[in-house]
């Protein structure tokens, strides 16, 4: 069951990956039906001599052409294309795709090996706390048979000293993890380019904005082909966009989210500039688990610090987590804590033991 629900994507991950694809397809979304239900997405004023015909004819080839025909300051003609307008709702779905790549890189490369992962640090965890809880019961039992109150001192002393909770695989796979670094260079590499794929959708919806967006109103000429010598025909003819204000907000909006959207993703990536030591720390109540204390967290970029930021998002099904981290709270409660140093001393005091050696 745990195998089915193990979560491999961040919570931080899933809202960039909604809003980055899903925007982007609900604009197109809307883009096309606009276009579709709208029928002409141009309107041209051609001469009062056209005929209905001729008018749609006129609207048609502005359409196909989208070219707008002025004079600088100087009075020299100019020609400036404006098919970013006609290609800007099939740009969005380009966006789309650009977005989803990140996630997909992520999936298929680094998704597999992180679950395999989990899988075995989840199940190596639990299973060393249900080894101290074994011992705890057998120590008890050890207890109740014993006629001399000796007998289970000197039990416990030796669970002690023979380190019965130690499991050096686990402890020794954590600290292969730290000189592994495939899966941080995926992970970076997805931050990455989500970064610049962001970046270059802002850049790329500031330049139609200040070259294109603003041109709702264009001078139109229809004098090419079998038209251009026919004399009847005006030079330019004016035309409007309609559907200019509804592209304008959508590109607005965009780009506002994208924006807001950067601070998210430096955060994701800067998370693997330190340790989260609060996981780890819970299980340094067992005597053999002492990666903290021997200082072998150091640099923190590497692969280790991967596992423990999705550790921590799977953290509802680590069963032990929860049981320590309450023997934890319960221990700085408890008065006398020079007495209760790992979790055998607690769990005794759960089993109605005492911890401390009776005086005769």
């Amino acid at each position: 069951a745990r195998t089915q629900r193990l979560r491999l994507e961040l919570p931080s991950d899933r809202l960039l990956k909604f809003v980055t694809v899903g925007l982007p397809l609900c604009l197109v979304s809307l883009a096309f039906a606009r276009e579709f239900s709208a029928g002409s997405q141009i309107s041209c004023f051609p001469p009062t001599n056209f005929t209905g015909k001729q008018a749609a004819y006129v609207d048609t080839a502005c359409w196909d052409s989208l070219l707008h025909h002025g004079s600088d300051a100087e009075g020299q003609p100019f020609t400036k294309s404006l098919w970013a307008l006609k290609a800007f709702p099939y740009s969005l779905l380009l966006v789309a795709v650009l977005m989803y790549l990140p996630c997909l890189l992520w999936r298929c490369a680094a998704a597999p090996a992180l679950h395999c992962d989990l899988l075995f640090i989840m199940g190596e965890l639990d299973r060393s706390y249900n080894r101290s809880v074994r011992l705890v019961q057998h120590m008890r039992k050890v207890q109740q048979d014993s006629t001399e109150p000796e007998a289970f001192w000197e039990e416990y002393e030796r669970a002690r000293r023979e380190r019965y909770f130690e499991f050096p695989l686990l402890e020794r796979y954590l600290g292969c993890k730290q000189h592994s670094h495939s899966l941080v260079c995926i992970y970076l590499l997805r931050n990455l380019l989500l970064l610049l794929f962001l970046a270059a959708t802002c850049l790329y919806l500031v330049f139609l904005h200040l070259n294109i967006f603003f041109q709702d109103e264009f001078s139109c000429s229809i004098r090419t082909g079998l038209l251009q010598a026919e004399p009847h025909i005006p030079p330019l003819i004016p035309c409007k966009l309609p559907f200019y204000s509804i592209f304008q907000l959508t590109s607005v909006s965009l780009g506002c989210v994208y924006v807001l959207l950067i601070p998210v993703v430096l955060y994701g990536a800067l998370q693997l500039c330190q340790w989260d030591k609060g996981l780890l720390s819970v299980y340094e109540m067992l005597p053999a688990f002492d990666l903290l204390s021997r200082k072998m967290l150091t640099c923190p970029v590497n692969d280790l610090n991967v596992i423990l930021l999705f550790l921590r998002a799977n953290i509802s099904h680590l069963t032990s987590f929860s049981r320590l981290n309450a023997v934890s709270a319960l221990r700085e409660a408890t008065a006398n804590k020079e007495d209760i140093d790992t979790v055998v001393d607690f769990m005794t005091l759960l089993a109605g033991l005492e911890t401390t050696k009776p005086k005769h």
